[in-house]
């Protein structure tokens, strides 16, 4: 009886998902059916009885490809857990010239709108990905949407069949009800196989996209060390150059003083002390802003627990003892760490926050969880999107999970071949 309920409950599941992927199936197809019904309703002889149709054709094909692609793509992710990459070219960013003209990676526009629809289309008719996912919309009614037909054929042909008194039409009811119950388990999976024989990129799709990311990582690495070397430069041109400058100035008249007014060359001996020792002071928070040293020395999970003891929340750190590895990869989950917890007391107004430091099958990963409202977002020209370009450099990735009243869950993953 176990085993039946179980059958049962696998055939009712089956007989939906296959429904389902039927439905998607037949979008792209119902459209070119559309089209000719209003060809022939429209007749031979009117002007418009081909360009209308031929228009929704290809207007329809276009518009639904990449959606049913997607659905697809979801429908096999969540059956399955098979995930199959989309493999679509990205926008670059848009950046405003000197000018004025905002530049998209393909020319100059006057508006940023302008740019980012102009580079929308270009993007869009230039990528591999659009070509194959029209020749999906074409092969999978033919496919997965052919096998995916034979549950609800069958339980139509039953409901037809069974309802007549004629010998003939009963049985092919009772055949039609067979096929149903023998093929709605199953006939779902087909999805799978035709999803990732022809929706997956190919090889030279996937190595354009790589060299593609490489491209954006290189420009993103060089924007940020440019960044970070002024900031370097700002820092110590308005803190520690300043300071002893002014401390040379200092001894310069101490110097002079001290023939004729010892006591007041001692006093600026002493304000030059006090000079000296704000410029080292501030030369070391200079230096911890880049490297903290107790990161060079001890590694990160020390470093975390510093900035833990330091931070105004009450962090909790889960980590696991002897975890060292490559200084690059170290130093970037550690201000990744590091701006997470900050934004979590600047925007979300946490109390507490929890970091989670754990080993997976092939890297890192990193969990930071806080209480605050929540409500982060990862947005163009953001912290948390430069985080995710940081992180990227090293095959590394940013999930945010965040809704509205909290709380935050950010999750970095690196793989890493030293663990």
């Amino acid at each position: 009886m176990r085993q039946l309920r179980s059958w049962a409950a696998s055939a009712c599941t089956g007989f939906v998902r296959a429904c389902a992927v039927l439905v998607v199936s037949l979008l792209v197809p119902a459209v070119w059916a559309g089209a000719v019904a209003l060809g022939i309703r429209w007749g031979a002889g009117n002007p418009w009885s081909w360009t209308a149709p031929c228009v929704l054709v290809c207007g329809g094909t276009l518009a639904l490809s990449r959606p049913v692609c997607r659905m697809f793509r979801h429908l096999v992710a969540r059956w399955t857990a098979t995930v199959v990459p989309a493999g679509y070219r990205q926008a670059g960013p848009v950046t405003r010239m000197s000018t004025g003209y905002w530049w998209n990676g393909f020319g100059y526009e006057r508006t940023s709108r302008d740019a980012l629809l102009d580079q929308k289309w270009r993007i869009r008719w230039s990528d591999p990905a659009t070509r194959r996912d029209l020749r999906f919309t074409a092969i999978a009614p033919f496919t997965a949407g052919a096998v995916a037909a034979l549950p609800p054929a069958g339980v139509a042909a039953a409901v037809l069949g069974l309802g007549r008194m004629e010998p003939a039409a009963r049985a092919i009811g009772v055949l039609g009800l067979a096929v149903a119950l023998a093929t709605a388990p199953y006939a779902w999976r087909c999805a799978e196989p035709v999803a990732v024989r022809f929706l997956r990129a190919s090889p030279a799709m996937a190595l354009a996209q790589r060299v593609d990311e490489l491209t954006a990582q290189r420009a993103d690495t060089t924007v940020a060390q440019a960044a970070e070397i002024r900031r370097i430069e700002r820092d110590l041109h308005d803190g520690a150059q300043a300071r002893l400058v002014g401390l040379g100035l200092s001894l310069a008249t101490a110097e002079k003083l001290m023939e004729t007014d010892p006591d007041r060359a001692r006093a600026l001996l002493r304000e030059a002390r006090a000079g000296a020792a704000t410029s080292l002071t501030e030369l070391r928070e200079l230096v911890s802003g880049i490297s903290p040293p107790v990161l060079n020395e001890r590694g990160l999970l020390a470093a975390v627990r510093a900035f833990a003891l330091d931070s105004p929340l009450d962090v909790a750190v889960e980590a696991e003892l002897r975890l060292r590895l490559d200084p690059p990869i170290e130093s970037a989950l550690y201000f990744g760490i590091a701006e997470l917890v900050t934004n979590a007391v600047k925007h979300a107004r946490a109390t507490r926050a929890r970091i989670v430091v754990a080993r997976d099958g092939t890297g890192l990963v990193v969990d930071v969880e806080d209480d605050g409202r929540g409500g982060a977002a990862v947005r163009p020209g953001g912290g948390l999107a430069g985080l995710r370009r940081r992180l990227a450099v090293f095959d590394g990735t940013l999930e945010i999970t965040s809704p509205e009243g909290g709380p935050t869950r950010a999750r970095m993953m690196v793989p890493c071949a030293s663990l």
